[in-house]
């Protein structure tokens, strides 16, 4: 997407966000899910087909303009975002970078359109830690057979689409070459999908278990045609994840500190706003400059990431801006005081939404891990 598009785009979605998404907060939370009406408006819009390229019905927008389109969406409640984020930065990457021609045009216009996708990487006794994986995928005929199960799976009840790591060797080989991915359909017999969770934040944001009983898939549901390249596929998908996680960071970020400056301009104690209290002003302030520099991370990872490996940025900036959200919400529970406590006021939820940054597309300890390990193989002396 050319620089001009996208600026009108920008200032198209942020004006939607403010004027339509902010105010129908209260009906996601009733409903615990974004509302129909809404997907259907976010479909019509292109939302699901941002980072599609153009030729499969998308917009063909660069990592950049993905990251600054997923932080102005941001600022209102997550769920709007979380909808949309793993078909954007996670499912269409990985068909697009690893998928055949042929798995690239069966579903990339489908998810442009906005069939939902989910990404099932975590299970039961796993995570991060791929060599524990269960779930296995074992030749059958011209296909394979799927057994397993994946836990914590955002909009799991709604895809249309699974991408689903599954052990294809017995063994745990080198550098995860036992794993692989596969494409499959949500309504393939065997597949069946556990109640949502009950979580501390993000309502209408579902997640839930995603259970294989024999699943038949057919040979070209394996991604990019080649066994033990799932990991890997995973890996570049999640750097995607994480800059959108850092995006979302930010963008909520920035609304919080809105939140929590005008309520300080508002709420006066000893005769006048707590805005003028040095403390307050305080808060305000390192917020503001940390907000600054997680955004100044964040384009800058998107901008390497743009224009090739950039795993040490991506992660850099993840953990940065999630903690950063996290002292954000805290400083603007603390500017509200004891409102700050009740559900009643914006500053509670905003806690608790918050909190998740911290460890989905890898916890903070996770990034640190992956940071040092890169700078200990980038090292020379």
């Amino acid at each position: 997407m050319d620089a001009e598009t996208f600026d009108q785009f920008r200032t198209q979605l942020d004006r939607y966000v403010h004027e339509r998404l902010i105010p129908a907060e209260p009906h996601v939370l009733e409903q615990n899910g974004v509302p129909s009406d809404i997907l259907d408006e976010m479909r019509a819009m292109g939302m699901f087909g941002l980072t599609t390229p153009e030729e499969f019905g998308g917009a063909g927008m660069n990592i950049p303009q993905y990251v600054e389109a997923i932080r102005t969406l941001a600022q209102a409640h997550p769920a709007f975002r979380s909808i949309i984020s793993i078909n954007l930065g996670m499912v269409c990457s990985a068909i697009k970078n690893s998928g055949t021609e042929a798995q690239k045009a069966h579903w990339l216009p489908r998810i442009a359109s906005g069939e939902i996708a989910c990404f099932g990487l975590t299970e039961p006794g796993s995570g991060s830690d791929s060599a524990a994986m269960a779930t296995t995928a074992k030749p059958s005929g011209n296909g394979y057979v799927l057994n397993g199960s994946k836990r914590y799976i955002t909009n799991a009840g709604q895809a249309k689409l699974a991408l689903i790591m599954a052990r294809t060797n017995d063994k745990a080989l080198p550098k995860n070459a036992h794993v692989s991915a596969f494409l499959v359909p949500m309504d393939a017999q065997g597949i069946s999908v556990g109640k949502p969770d009950k979580k501390m934040g993000q309502d209408g944001s579902n997640i839930c278990d995603i259970y294989m009983d024999d699943v038949q898939v057919d040979g070209d549901a394996l991604l990019g045609g080649e066994e033990g390249r799932g990991f890997a596929t995973a890996m570049q998908s999640l750097d995607n994840g994480r800059l959108s996680v850092a995006a979302a960071s930010c963008g909520y970020a920035s609304r919080i500190l809105k939140t929590a400056t005008r309520y300080a301009t508002e709420r006066k104690a000893f005769g006048e706003p707590i805005a003028n209290f040095q403390l307050i002003q305080a808060m305000l302030a390192d917020s503001q400059a940390e907000l600054y520099a997680a955004e100044c991370m964040l384009r800058d990872a998107a901008a390497k990431a743009n224009e090739g490996k950039a795993i040490i940025e991506c992660a850099s900036a993840k953990m940065f801006a999630s903690e950063m959200c996290g002292r954000v919400a805290d400083r603007c529970v603390q500017i509200h005081g004891g409102a700050g406590y009740l559900a009643e006021y914006e500053a509670e939820r905003f806690y608790r939404d918050s909190r998740i940054y911290r460890i989905y597309e890898g916890t903070t300890q996770i990034m640190q891990l992956v940071i040092a390990k890169q700078m200990l193989r980038n090292f020379e002396v």
